[in-house]
């Protein structure tokens, strides 16, 4: 086994200069998240929303309503048909990206902090405040 030692000038790449900055949000945002097709971007936020953007344009598309406090992951299915939301409210939430309708909802104990999608786009992980973690399945939905 061997380990290369990156040089000095290979260890930092650099950020050339701002495309453009999205303004949307009424506090901070916690979490992005880039659609595999690289058309949209999802934030979340403690404004209690999650905002779907136009990657192309900069222009917000529209706001996912449903939380009652402040939401701290996003992600988004390997499909790029749902996006999955975790809050601090107990919950989170399947969303459909195309009609921005919850189509399901999880309560846990307490808050819940993170989240992540299984490569298979059915399997959802989350992490909870009370130090749980909830291996959650989609049902009812394609996989593809």
């Amino acid at each position: 086994m061997s380990l290369n030692v990156l040089e000095p000038q290979q260890r930092f790449c650099a950020i050339e200069n701002e495309q453009f900055t999205l303004n949307g949000h009424s506090n901070s945002v916690n979490a992005v998240v880039v659609t595999p097709n690289g058309q949209q971007v999802i934030s979340a936020s403690s404004d209690y929303t999650l905002k779907v953007w136009n990657l192309a344009t900069g222009e917000e598309q529209f706001t996912l309503n449903g939380h009652s406090d402040s939401v701290y992951a996003v992600v988004v299915t390997p499909n790029g048909q749902q996006v999955i939301s975790a809050s601090s409210d107990y919950t989170l939430k399947v969303w459909n990206l195309a009609t921005g309708e919850v189509i399901a909802t999880f309560t846990g104990e307490s808050s819940i902090s993170c989240c992540a999608i299984a490569p298979d786009g059915m399997t959802i992980v989350a992490g909870e405040q009370s130090g749980r973690v909830h291996f959650l399945r989609l049902q009812g939905m394609s996989e593809e």
